[in-house]
């Protein structure tokens, strides 16, 4: 090859060389110089005004929670109070009636023949006693004048003692007859509602057999089963609002007695709950409540409110349109109502407060309100 061409490919290489060089250099600068930051994108949540709960001041109806069956203070059962075919019974279950009024009979024949047994008897007993009576004033006279002893008419006064104690025995038998034979017209003991009938007219019922149930609604009973604790703090005449089954509103309710024995085996103490009737309320309903034993002035949150996540309980708040989280240190709460309620410290009135059913959201998410009734949603 001639030392020309040998020159000139030598020199093409070399500029090859220098121009990958040059490209990759370059290359290398381009890599170090820093490119602009991509602006990174805030997470936020969107709240209902619901999810949303506005921390103030307010009263706590401290107390203690109780629950149990209404039951009426005064309820009766009709039971016969002899045997015999129940002839009549004319009420039944939802009608009202009157103390005194006549509900049942049982077939009365055999009692009237047993008055007009027992009359006769003291009818007998009563001529026995007649009889008797004049012989001893007979002989009262005959002593008196000197023509018969005194033993004479001491025989005739055991005579007329006895004739005497036959004739009330026979009274006292009519007495039982005549009573057997108004048994059998049953009446009710008190005014009320009748709850159950458990016989049906043409039975022969025994005595003591059940027949009616009446119960009286003007006054409900609610029997709640404490602790010696919670119970030492109860006393008589403190009041309870109850929640009953099937009830909007509210009922009151007042303490009338505390058992003053603890109930066997579980040791607890009964009290007693009256609550005036009213329309809606029937005995057997559940109910179930706050009996009030102390009323503060405290800073209140719901208690779902509050998270124990963290070492610290603490609660989640909206600053500034963001969430932030505020450490908190609980007291006393409102047991038994609709909203239980808990006393903290740590968070100023006015606060917003996320509720419970939010869930655990971060710091520094910004916040957003939506229309009401919209699911708390967390946009990344």
């Amino acid at each position: 090859m001639k030392k020309s061409t040998l020159w000139i490919l030598s020199a093409v290489a070399l500029a090859a060389l220098l121009a990958g060089g040059a490209r990759w250099a370059s290359q290398r600068q381009a890599d170090k110089t820093p490119t602009a930051p991509t602006a990174a994108v805030a997470p936020s949540i969107e709240l209902a005004t619901s999810d949303v709960f506005t921390a103030r001041t307010q009263t706590l109806n401290l107390g203690i929670a109780v629950s149990g069956a209404l039951k009426a203070s005064e309820s009766a059962i009709v039971k016969a109070r002899v045997a015999g075919e129940l002839q009549e019974l004319s009420v039944r279950e939802g009608d009202r009636v009157q103390a005194g009024q006549v509900i049942a009979r049982i077939e009365p024949i055999e009692y009237q023949a047993r008055v007009r047994q027992a009359q006769q008897q003291a009818d007998a007993a009563k001529a026995q006693v007649d009889i008797a009576q004049r012989q001893f004033d007979n002989n009262q006279a005959l002593v008196n004048q000197g023509f018969i002893s005194q033993t004479a008419l001491l025989t005739s006064q055991a005579s007329l003692n006895g004739a005497t104690a036959t004739h009330a025995a026979a009274l006292a038998a009519l007495d039982l007859a005549n009573k057997s034979l108004a048994d059998a017209t049953l009446r009710s003991p008190l005014p009320g509602v009748v709850a159950q009938r458990l016989a049906q007219p043409g039975e022969r019922v025994a005595i003591e057999a059940r027949l009616v149930e009446v119960i009286n609604l003007s006054q409900l009973e609610l029997e709640a089963a404490l602790t010696a604790e919670d119970a030492s703090l109860v006393r008589v005449g403190m009041t309870a609002q109850l929640q009953v089954d099937g009830v909007d509103a509210p009922i009151p309710a007042k303490v009338l007695r505390i058992n003053p024995s603890a109930q066997t085996g579980s040791r607890s103490i009964l009290v007693y709950l009256g609550i005036k009737g009213r329309e809606g309320l029937r005995q057997g309903q559940f109910a179930q409540g706050t009996l009030g034993t102390q009323s503060l002035q405290v800073m209140a949150v719901p208690v779902d409110s509050v998270r124990i996540d963290k070492p610290q309980p603490y609660v989640q708040v909206v600053q500034d349109g963001k969430v932030a989280h505020i450490t908190v240190r609980t007291d006393v709460r409102s047991e038994g109502e609709r909203q239980t309620l808990v006393a903290v410290t740590g968070v100023t009135e006015g606060t917003q407060v996320l509720s419970g059913s939010v869930g655990a959201v971060r710091e520094g998410v910004l916040v957003k309100f939506t229309a009401p009734g919209n699911a708390a949603k967390v946009k990344p």
